[in-house]
């Protein structure tokens, strides 16, 4: 059985470590770690610290903590609101706590001090690790790729709806000198605090389901602090922004250093104004394109009409001295004709009169009277002339024609 000196009770042994810890730990202790999870009531924050291993995610220490309101008050005025940025889950900070251990409620750190750059510098390398991942796997330039309408019109936009980005953003919009009207839908997403990076990624992933194909996505967030934007470095936004299928244009106000979304954005602009300009700019120049083309083919037509015209007065002009020349060939030709008549008329009737006179002392030589004259008969048998003696028979009654008479007579 073990001696006396080595037993103990729960409450004893719980004594003797709070004791250890407050003598050896007597005062605030910086302390590297990230926020697992985070709770609140009644002005106090509840948290679970955890460490993981340098490569992976598995956790090799956990302990909790708390933040006392009337801490939590007096850092929220030396930090401003960046202090809430701060704290949220998955936050790598560097706290200064005090090592508090209570014999019934155990071991609790007690948060007194936040270092801020520490975090921002964990930020900081963590944007370089997501940058390199998206270059690795070809997802910087996916969505810069995509052609982006001439003309937009169906736009759809990622942003929180009580934000003054958005405001300012659909002020420009509606409000612009040129008249231009846009069809844009609200895709409502936080745009800072621990839920922002989910809610943005998850409504880009909305937009791809939409009935209606959009012009572009228009991401736009009012400006702010470093850690405000942290949600547009983290890779699960820049992927949905690369992977989107309508061009991705950013108006994320900040000062210096670009988020991000900006390198993976179709077109990064800097603030919603800015990105709203850029939008009716682009339509505006459609526009005076649309006049360009208009006038020029206005100014082809009006030149090919008067060249029309030209010609048409040039072939008008053309016939017309054709017309002309042809009228007055015609008319030199019937006065050549109408000199050449009587002569020609007067040639070609002296030939004909002549063969007409050759033809009728022809007639006369030829007709049976002048044979007749020259002492020849003519033998007519029932009034036709007979030719033949083998037209003749014993019998038949003939008349022989004499110049100077007839005489009958009988074929023996």
């Amino acid at each position: 059985m073990s001696s006396a000196l080595e037993k103990h009770s729960l409450f004893e042994l719980n004594r003797y470590l709070r004791r250890a810890i407050a003598l050896n730990l007597p005062n605030g202790v910086w302390v590297s770690c990230e926020i697992n999870q985070l709770g609140q009531s009644r002005g106090h924050y509840y948290l679970t610290l955890v460490e993981k291993e340098a490569e992976g995610e598995a956790i090799i220490a956990q302990a909790e903590a708390v933040l006392w309101s009337r801490q939590h008050k007096k850092l929220q005025r030396q930090l401003g609101r960046e202090l809430q940025l701060v704290l949220r889950e998955g936050t790598q900070v560097l706290l200064k706590v005090q090592a508090d251990f209570h014999e019934r409620y155990g071991l609790k750190y007690i948060i007194e001090e936040v270092d801020l750059s520490y975090t921002i510098g964990q930020l900081e390398l963590q944007r370089r690790a997501v940058r390199e991942q998206l270059e690795k796997e070809g997802l910087l330039y996916l969505n810069k790729q995509l052609k982006l309408p001439t003309a937009v019109q169906r736009l759809a936009i990622v942003s929180a709806a009580t934000a003054a980005g958005y405001a300012d953003f659909m002020q420009q919009l509606s409000q612009n000198e040129y008249g231009y009207r846009f069809s844009a839908r609200l895709y409502n997403a936080a745009v800072q605090g621990q839920y922002a990076a989910d809610e943005i990624a998850r409504q880009l992933k909305a937009i791809e389901q939409a009935a209606r194909p959009f012009d572009a996505v228009a991401l736009v967030r009012g400006g702010g602090a470093r850690l405000d934007l942290a949600a547009f470095d983290e890779y699960k936004v820049c992927k949905a922004i690369a992977q989107c299928p309508f061009p991705v244009i950013t108006g994320v106000g900040h000062e210096t250093d670009e988020p991000l979304v900006e390198l993976v954005a179709h077109t990064p602009l800097k603030t919603p104004t800015a990105a709203a300009a850029f939008l009716i700019d682009r339509n505006l120049q459609f526009e005076a394109h649309l006049l360009e083309l208009g006038q020029g083919l206005q100014r082809r037509a009006m030149s090919t009409l008067r060249e029309a015209n030209l010609g048409l007065e040039q072939h008008a002009q053309a016939i017309a001295l054709l017309a002309r020349q042809g009228v007055d060939r015609q008319q030199q030709a019937v006065g050549f004709l109408s000199a050449q008549f009587p002569a020609a008329l007067n040639r070609q009737l002296q030939q004909q009169s002549t063969r007409l006179g050759q033809l009728e002392q022809l007639f006369e030589l030829l007709s049976p009277e002048a044979t007749l004259r020259r002492g020849y008969t003519l033998t007519l048998r029932n009034g036709a002339p007979v030719r033949k003696a083998s037209q003749l028979k014993s019998g038949d009654s003939i008349t022989t024609r004499f110049i100077d008479g007839e005489q009958k007579s009988t074929v023996e």
